[in-house]
């Protein structure tokens, strides 16, 4: 495991240990795989980001609701908003401000490690966790997506590799993630989302993450994934509707 995912985890277990769920009812939302499920036409999970260890800072000119707004005009199934603080510039107010933004489903991106950060997202309005399979061990993948789906949660089992794929597979109920980007050395593949998709089985939800900076490359992915997640290149559009419904054509 690099140092950059090392500081990250380092981090999110100091937030979840201070971290409480807020008491009362979770709010209603959409389900992310009702909304993605479907391998005939793409779907788009548009995603917030203020800044991120490779690409710097993304949002100084950014309207955080009106980009959000944007991204459901545009045809966008769901919005990932990134809630870590350290390297992303993210917080949990910027989820809870996404769900009064927006009636889509919402995905929260973060290094969660612990089931407090899981209460917080259903909280607040997440339909669903991401899970990074390389930073979790077998029993604290399956533990917390077991939290995920007692609080009527989606978990988005990330992966970088046919090892950590694996692993995502044999937890039925979860939604797969193949993530281009190496969390080590950050370096950017798409050559990986092309070996691995193709040993998902056809039934399983799974999302293409990362590298996706034009609309021809997201549309290669139809018919091997149910959704692509696309950040960067949407944050640096000057017209991020436009962006999504072009992917979608």
């Amino acid at each position: 495991m690099g140092h950059v995912l090392e500081a990250l985890l380092a981090h999110a277990r100091v937030r979840a240990a201070t971290m409480s769920a807020s008491a009362g009812p979770r709010p209603a939302r959409a389900s992310l795989r009702e909304a993605i499920a479907g391998k005939a036409q793409l779907s788009v999970i548009a995603e917030w980001k203020r800044a991120s260890p490779s690409e710097g800072t993304l949002s100084v000119d950014h309207d955080f609701a009106a980009q959000l707004r944007a991204y459901a005009k545009g045809g966008a199934a769901a919005i990932s908003v990134l809630t870590e603080d350290s390297r992303f510039g993210g917080s949990l107010h910027d989820l809870r401000a996404a769900a009064l933004a927006v009636d889509v489903p919402l995905l929260m991106k973060d290094f969660v490690v612990a089931q407090t950060q899981v209460e917080a997202a259903a909280q607040l309005g997440a339909s669903a966790v991401l899970l990074i399979a390389r930073a979790l061990d077998d029993h604290q993948l399956r533990d917390l997506a077991a939290a995920c789906r007692g609080l009527g949660l989606d978990a988005l089992v990330e992966c970088h590799d046919e090892a950590e794929l694996a692993r995502a597979l044999r937890l039925d109920e979860v939604l797969i993630g193949v993530n281009n980007r190496d969390l080590d050395t950050l370096v950017i593949d798409r050559a990986r989302a092309e070996r691995l998709l193709p040993r998902v089985p056809a039934d399983r939800v799974v999302v293409a993450e990362s590298g996706y900076t034009t609309s021809s490359a997201a549309r290669a992915l139809v018919g091997l994934a149910d959704a692509v997640l696309i950040g960067t290149a949407l944050m640096r559009s000057g017209d991020p509707a436009a962006f999504i419904a072009d992917v979608q054509r």
